[in-house]
């Protein structure tokens, strides 16, 4: 049996990172892109998001500008909104949103036979401020980002396209990619609400000078 190591509660973040850093050896990112690549890492335990990881140009950058201006963040289930830290968001003037679990938004998704998260993402298009989406679970809402963006209803700040399964999955990313709006995504199958919650945290603790590990 391996001997564990005593480590402070309050310390065991930063060694957890220390550990990261250590383990990804030679591989090194950009200043910006490299707290997301390694707070995934952190939470998913995955190092193969140092290679599934792939950023659009200065998506970074504009996403920090962005919050930094009060945009809101829409998320595609209610776990990846439980995961962002909703109160450093607050200091700028932002809030989460997630209209997958409205009964109005269920009942329009069934009576027009579409998913309850392609009506969650027409309804974040009207919103009047500056949008981030963070979409961990379904790839029908990247689906219909595409399509808003397409129609010219929606101009997304950032688009973080992570979600995990089998059945259009890697297309719905590859939409994403190809749209000309700013993105971050997981190529390939893996992702999930915990990958889309750590990636917005990423960019609000770079916000909050916590950007060291």
């Amino acid at each position: 049996m391996s001997k564990m190591e005593y480590v402070k509660p309050a310390d065991i973040e930063k060694r957890s990172f220390a550990i990261i850093t250590e383990e990804l050896g030679d591989r090194t990112f950009p200043p910006d892109i490299a707290p997301v690549v390694k707070r995934v890492i952190h939470t998913s335990a995955d190092f193969e998001y140092a290679d599934n990881l792939v950023f659009s140009e200065g998506a970074v950058a504009r996403a920090r500008k962005a919050i930094e201006a009060g945009a809101h963040i829409v998320t595609d289930t209610n776990m990846v909104k439980a995961g962002i830290n909703k109160k450093i968001l607050a200091q700028f003037g932002g809030e989460v949103h997630c209209f997958v679990a409205d009964e109005d938004v269920a009942a329009e998704a069934k009576a027009r036979g579409v998913t309850r998260s392609t009506v969650s993402m027409e309804r974040a298009a009207g919103l009047d401020v500056p949008l981030i989406f963070a979409i961990g679970n379904a790839p029908t809402a990247l689906v219909e980002i595409r399509r808003l963006v397409d129609a010219g209803t929606l101009s997304p700040e950032l688009v973080i396209g992570v979600p995990v399964g089998f059945v259009n999955v890697v297309e719905s990313k590859e939409l994403i990619q190809e749209s000309g709006v700013p993105y971050i995504v997981a190529r390939g199958r893996k992702g999930g609400s915990n990958v889309a919650a750590a990636i917005v945290n990423a960019l609000l603790y770079q916000l909050v000078r916590r950007e060291g590990f």
